[in-house]
């Protein structure tokens, strides 16, 4: 047997994981650039980035924990749903398979057999794979979810952050945004090139809508000039 990787293995942790990643990008450059377009001070710009990237690392915990969970609570019942319905109706169920492998191609008789022989070995894995399309590479992990959403947020925010620290406050909105948006746009392309994607146009997409969210923030924080 030759090794073979697909994309579809890491899809569980990989789209929490840029979600995160891309918000935290976003979000925490925003709330930088629009704290400094008020002309704050540095020190209370780099409280906002803070306390943002606390925030919304454990927002996008929660928010993907209690969404992902819904999903797996989802499965769980279908499952129940299944594994009930074979016990009570096994040859109705054993009808579904059967007509489900007919219309991929197979013969009557040969999907008799299949169904059958895979019945034997796993009826409710059967019915899960072939009548729900549950795969277990693509099953709910509500944890794993969370906790790649959380880190990869931190992470995403760590670079906004680390500008505001180093670079002067008159200088802050253009550096993050420009900064900020050079990562977009990196982040944009990997994760394309993750997905068999485009990179150009990866990289274009998330750029476009980080550009727009700095842009409406320190639009607001000019307008309003309002200090922490």
């Amino acid at each position: 047997m030759h090794p073979e990787w697909h994309r579809t293995d890491v899809i569980g942790w990989l789209r929490a994981a840029l979600l995160g990643a891309n918000d935290g990008l976003i979000s925490t450059g925003s709330l930088i650039v629009g704290v400094a377009a008020a002309e704050s001070a540095r020190r209370d710009v780099l409280v906002a980035g803070f306390a943002g990237l606390v925030a919304g690392a454990v927002s996008m915990a929660a928010g993907e924990y209690v969404s992902v969970s819904s999903q797996a609570d989802t499965e769980r019942a279908d499952l129940e749903r299944e594994r009930r319905e074979l016990l009570e109706a096994p040859d109705a169920e054993r009808a579904e398979l059967v007509g489900i492998y007919v219309r991929r191609g197979l013969t009557p008789v040969l999907a008799g057999e299949v169904a059958d022989q895979l019945t034997a070995h796993d009826a409710l894995g059967a019915h899960a794979r072939d009548e729900l399309g549950m795969f277990e590479m693509t099953r709910a992990r509500p944890l794993q979810a969370a906790a790649a959403s959380a880190a990869a947020f931190a992470v995403g925010a760590l670079g906004p952050l680390a500008l505001a620290v180093a670079v002067p406050a008159a200088e802050m909105p253009v550096v993050v945004s420009a900064a900020s948006l050079v990562l977009l746009a990196i982040m944009g392309a990997v994760a394309a090139r993750l997905g068999g994607a485009a990179m150009t146009t990866g990289a274009v997409r998330v750029a476009f809508w980080g550009a727009m969210a700095m842009g409406c923030t320190a639009l607001v924080g000019r307008l309003f000039g309002a200090r922490l």
